[in-house]
């Protein structure tokens, strides 16, 4: 699995507007439910329910909420850069300015772990997140994301 499987130009955000976690997740949710066909208010309380379990704020800026649902039969992944950081309660309590969203199918096991360990080990290069962090561009963005990472396999 590669992250261009799960990910696609159109779901690059290279600025999303938000002021809370709650407003990030909002956001998330409304740009999911046009790539995956569900309503947002659905993916909102999936992500809602997976951040009550424990934050998905890895740290180091980043975060990679995720979830599990029904009606799709494939994983989903779509990326934001915020414009501002905005608290997400992260491990290492930093503000948080990236965020990998990935939805899996309800039955999805292995398939799940596996692609947010491959976006994890991703997201872990400081080099490729400082390089993202420098781009406004989403084309440029999604190069970063998919091209980068081929050496990072799960």
């Amino acid at each position: 699995m590669e992250i261009a499987d799960i990910l696609t130009p159109q779901s690059i955000v290279p600025k999303l507007s938000a002021t809370s976690k709650k407003q990030v997740l909002q956001e998330l949710a409304k740009r999911a439910a046009t790539v995956t066909g569900l309503k947002d208010r659905f993916i909102f309380d999936a992500l809602l329910q997976r951040e009550r379990l424990g934050t998905t704020g890895v740290g180091h800026g980043i975060a990679i909420p995720h979830g599990k649902l029904e009606g799709i039969d494939k994983l989903f992944g779509l990326f934001a850069r915020l414009e501002k950081p905005v608290d997400f309660d992260a491990i290492d309590e930093q503000p948080v300015d990236l965020l990998f969203l990935l939805l899996a199918p309800e039955i999805a096991g292995a398939d799940h772990l596996k692609a947010l360990a491959r976006v994890s080990r991703l997201l872990r290069n400081r080099t490729i997140c400082d390089k993202i962090r420098g781009s406004n561009d989403g084309d440029a963005l999604y190069a970063l994301i998919t091209e980068s990472n081929t050496s990072y396999a799960a």
